[in-house]
């Protein structure tokens, strides 16, 4: 008992809130469209808790993101959404590798439970990200094309924002929350359209508007962050200056 307690206060008040919040709803929407599609509400409980992990900036965020999507796209295949199946699977899972190595790489002050946030990125990596951006996007508008994709717009955009969100989540950029922000608003979108064929999608709706919700706590929690890490890091060069 006395190590789940201590667990448990790695998490502050908010955190704890904002993660109630996101599962009560996320169950409220589960039992309201009639409990019937289990994997949709497993895989929301798995992402809101990555995002959870993410905004404390602990690598086991990016870790649960593998997992869930994963299952997404799994659940993307089955509604002919090839654009959040191929964007999640060939891309968000490859991405999230690449930031749980990164993450991994730059732990603060030696501790893997919270990586050092990038607090300026370079002119040079906001020119790689647009440009890297630019031609994953139109690559994708025809592949999708090819592939008779539902809502081929949306789901065009989808892989835009991801994309962007995915690159500065490796670059440990709080700005990634941002970007995932903007494409959960999409994701609101799309699969708003979807259910209107199918009521079992709703749960999905309130999942991406729980994850927006969590997204833009994440932006505000690494700035917090940022300015933490930048002032202790401006303390010890001061100490060790008077020394």
């Amino acid at each position: 008992m006395r190590k789940i307690s201590e667990k448990l206060k790695y998490f502050s008040n908010s955190d704890k809130v904002i993660w109630t919040i996101s599962v009560a709803l996320i169950t409220v929407a589960f039992v309201e469209s009639g409990g019937r599609d289990v994997l949709n509400y497993i895989v929301s409980l798995i992402g809101v808790t990555s995002l959870i992990f993410c905004a404390k900036g602990n690598p086991m965020g990016p870790a649960l993101m593998i997992v869930f999507g994963l299952i997404y796209g799994y659940i993307s295949l089955s509604f002919a959404y090839y654009g959040e199946l191929i964007t999640y699977v060939g891309m968000t899972v490859p991405m999230s590798v690449w930031s749980l190595i990164a993450w991994l790489k730059n732990p603060y002050k030696g501790q893997r439970s919270q990586v050092t946030v990038n607090s300026k990125l370079s002119k040079k990596d906001w020119l790689i990200m647009a440009g890297l951006t630019i031609a994953v996007t139109v690559a994708f508008y025809f592949i999708l094309s090819a592939l008779g994709t539902a809502n081929i717009i949306p789901s065009t955009i989808s892989v835009a924002t991801s994309f962007a969100a995915a690159y500065l989540t490796a670059k440990r950029s709080p700005y990634y929350a941002l970007f995932y922000a903007m494409n959960d608003i999409v994701l609101i979108v799309l699969w708003s359209l979807a259910s209107v064929e199918d009521s079992g999608c709703i749960s999905v709706v309130i999942c991406f508007i729980v994850f927006l919700i969590n997204d833009v706590y994440g932006f505000i929690s690494w700035n917090r962050m940022k300015n933490k890490q930048i002032s202790e890091t401006s303390e010890n060069a001061d100490n060790k200056d008077n020394e």
